[in-house]
């Protein structure tokens, strides 16, 4: 049996556990933190969506982002201050436009394959965390948005999903709380999902660590080395400094994972690109029975929704290019609140706990799933903004990758 180390313990670090165990090996996860899901993974719009697998590679989003640059609360932020980090990046980016079909295409597919790997995921360990199959409706407030999002569907119709255009009053039909004086149509995922992915990650990781995974928690990684034959992490951990070989390690460390690949000798293009989300705690009548089931999206305001549970309404959303800093600023976390007013007059945004994550985000937009340069080094890596949508997909990748690796050479 192998010894596979996995660093990170966020949404795809526990399920490339999961997956890894099944397959019969030796599985140990290192996080910094205290429990599972602390990062990215604790408190994002809860959204399984397939629905919105369009990447962002376009001339409109470059455009959108020279014209917000200065405006505080835009749904999209770009800090001007550039260092070469970042200035390499967006140049990626741009030459990622030509693609920005095909890569749509390809996420959507990935999304719908890891739809029923989270379900099979869920049938066996049987978590409950919020769950609500009613779908996702994207809103729509112009004749233009309505024209864009037709063309998306063609693609998302060759990725095998069927996300069909409604109106507003089938749009009140499916959820009546809306108020819907300032947009003229949408669209619907019926197959799309939402739910808590703090809760799902976290009870994973305790059914993981019950079957044997061990999880090094707490645990601050100081060096990842390799001696041309293996990995070897160097952590501080209780006070005491420790030395471990691996017989292989994959890097799921969100963010960070473009500095642990730079030791190794792997260049992995990630940049934290920030998002705000808000939970509401829904502590009167009228606030829970005026909160929507089905789970949302507005395309113009670039923010989600998603309802967690009976007392409790999750809205996230913007996105904010401005370095590794996680600062909780009032001028970002303000839209969410002013959209939940507008959009929801009748819900209390009195109890709001505002949140901010760093999504670690690719120039194309799709995740960095493989192996690095030296013998026993892989990443799963990268996902943006759809780290829960495309996990339960990538960590089956990554893990079957490495299955084939350690059958084709004996090792892996």
């Amino acid at each position: 049996m192998k010894n596979i180390a996995i660093i990170g313990a966020g949404i795809t670090g526990v399920t490339t556990a999961y997956q890894l165990l099944e397959k019969g090996y030796e599985v140990s996860v290192f996080d910094k933190n205290r429990y599972a899901a602390m990062e990215t993974s604790f408190a994002n719009g809860g959204q399984l969506s397939a629905c919105n697998a369009e990447v962002w590679n376009s001339w409109s989003t470059i455009i959108k982002g020279v014209q917000w640059m200065l405006k505080k609360d835009a749904p999209l932020l770009f800090n001007p201050k550039l260092n070469f980090h970042k200035i390499g990046w967006v140049l990626n980016f741009i030459s990622n436009i030509p693609n920005h079909k095909k890569n749509t295409i390809l996420t959507a597919k990935m999304a719908i394959e890891s739809r029923n790997e989270f379900k099979r995921i869920l049938k066996i360990e049987k978590i409950n965390l919020d769950l609500e199959k009613k779908g996702i409706m994207h809103l729509c407030d112009s004749i233009s948005s309505l024209e864009h999002g037709r063309r998306v569907n063609k693609w998302l119709a060759e990725a095998g999903l069927n996300r069909k255009e409604i109106t507003l009053d089938e749009m009140l039909s499916i959820e009546p709380t809306l108020n819907l004086k300032n947009f003229v149509g949408g669209f619907y995922t019926k197959s799309d999902m939402s739910g808590d992915i703090h809760k799902f990650t976290k009870l994973l990781a305790n059914s993981c660590e019950k079957k044997g995974v061990k999880f090094y928690y707490e645990t601050e990684i100081t060096k990842v080395s390799h001696n041309k034959q293996q990995p070897i992490i160097t952590f501080y951990r209780a006070n005491l400094l420790s030395k471990q070989n691996y017989d292989a390690i994959v890097i799921c460390a969100g963010v960070n994972s473009k500095f642990i690949a730079n030791e190794l000798g792997d260049d992995v293009n990630i940049y934290p690109v920030k998002g705000y989300s808000i939970t509401l705690l829904l502590n009167d009548k009228e606030s829970v029975n005026n909160a929507p089931y089905v789970s949302l999206l507005d395309d113009k305001a670039k923010i989600v929704s998603s309802r967690l549970g009976k007392d409790r309404f999750r809205v996230a959303g913007t996105a904010e290019f401005n370095g590794y800093n996680k600062d909780i600023r009032a001028d970002r976390i303000n839209p969410l609140i002013k959209w939940c007013n507008e959009i929801f007059p009748r819900v209390s945004t009195e109890h709001a706990i505002p949140w901010a994550g760093l999504r670690p985000m690719t120039p194309s937009m799709v995740p960095n799933v493989g192996s690095g340069k030296l013998p026993g080094v892989f990443y799963n890596t990268g996902h943006g903004h759809l780290g829960w949508t495309l996990s339960a997909f990538t960590s089956k990748q990554i893990s079957d990758h490495i299955v084939r690796k350690d059958n084709c050479n004996n090792k892996i």
